[in-house]
């Protein structure tokens, strides 16, 4: 499993979602993009619901949230 990276701690939106749906349309079965973000993405989390995309979430010590995505099995 290789983790695609998208660092959108210094973004402005909607860059952030936008390079994470790039990344998701060409992500290799099995794979995962990890998003880094201050905040949670909640329109992004919508989609990702809506396209069957599964996802964690934790919270780094300097407030950094690792949002890890994946495709739902099935």
């Amino acid at each position: 499993m290789t983790d695609h990276v998208i660092d959108g701690r210094e973004l402005q939106p909607p860059e952030p979602m936008e390079l994470t749906l790039e990344a998701l349309d060409t992500l290799p079965e099995g794979d995962e993009v990890l998003l880094l973000l201050y905040c949670q993405p909640h329109p992004l989390f919508s989609i990702l619901r809506n396209h069957g995309y599964a996802w964690t979430e934790e919270v780094r010590t300097d407030g950094t949230r690792e949002i890890r995505i994946r495709k739902q099995a099935g």
